[in-house]
């Protein structure tokens, strides 16, 4: 494993084999500075190439993320801020183009970028001290980035409540609203992460990673669109060995061995 300033990488093998990317900057609640950033689209780079079935982002400290460092952004200029907001564009986008499923595992505050994250990853587990907001309307700097994947997450009258407000939304609110998957006691939290994990994580690997590459290609796209995508992907992958070997074993009443 690569030797990182401001995030802890761990491969563990429990009922899934899994690469655990913890943001740790507690002092500095996990804001999300450049080198931050950059440290954490190269652990997803490499989670992403290898042969782990799943990938969780954590956060160490008392939140799970405060956003961007407004220490990094203050001194930056135009292009130096364009800049940064392009490699947090790019660490999203990566998030989800990675095979592996990726969970959010949220404790304590996700704000601004940090609830971006949350928003990006596939899926979210949040603890009961969780809590989400775009604070950047009752503020001087509007979460144009941030809610984007948040956006796609809760529906149009609920971001604008976010992001015009900056107001904070509980975990159980949160989970109302779609951003989350899961609510549970934080003392519950790692557990819950794990069994969804493990439900995610069924079946043939390729076959998962190709659907979810296609889930977001046809996502926001008009309907017609979105099948025209879907058709074409899914034929295809009815010629995969995974497809195969899942058909022939509901066919011959067995369970399946996946080749991968």
């Amino acid at each position: 494993m690569a030797e990182y300033q401001h995030i802890l990488v761990d491969r563990g093998v429990d009922d899934v084999d899994t690469v655990r990317i913890t943001m740790n900057r507690p002092t500095r609640r996990n804001a999300l500075s450049a080198e931050h950033l950059a440290e954490l689209l190269a652990a997803f780079c490499v989670a992403g190439t290898s042969d782990a079935k799943g990938i969780v982002l954590a956060g160490a400290g008392p939140v799970f993320s405060a956003g961007h460092d407004f220490a990094d952004v203050a001194a930056r200029d135009l292009l130096g801020v364009r800049g940064l907001l392009r490699l947090c564009t790019e660490l999203m986008r990566t998030i989800q183009t990675v095979p592996q499923v990726v969970v959010a595992r949220v404790h304590g505050l996700a704000t601004a970028a940090g609830c971006q994250l949350v928003a990006t990853c596939d899926l979210a587990v949040a603890g009961q001290s969780a809590g989400f907001a775009l604070p950047g309307g009752k503020g001087g700097w509007f979460c144009h980035t941030p809610a984007v994947p948040v956006a796609r997450s809760v529906g149009r009258k609920r971001l604008m409540e976010l992001v015009l407000t900056g107001d904070p939304i509980d975990a159980d609110t949160a989970l109302d609203w779609g951003l989350v998957n899961k609510v549970v006691p934080d003392d519950q939290l790692d557990d819950a992460v794990k069994d969804l994990l493990a439900r995610a994580t069924r079946g043939s690997a390729a076959s998962k990673s190709l659907g979810k590459q296609t889930v977001y290609a046809q996502l926001d796209r008009p309907e017609a669109d979105a099948y025209a995508i879907a058709l074409e992907v899914m034929a295809a992958a009815s010629q995969l060995p995974g497809a195969n070997e899942g058909m022939a074993a509901f066919l011959e009443k067995r369970d399946p061995v996946w080749p991968d």
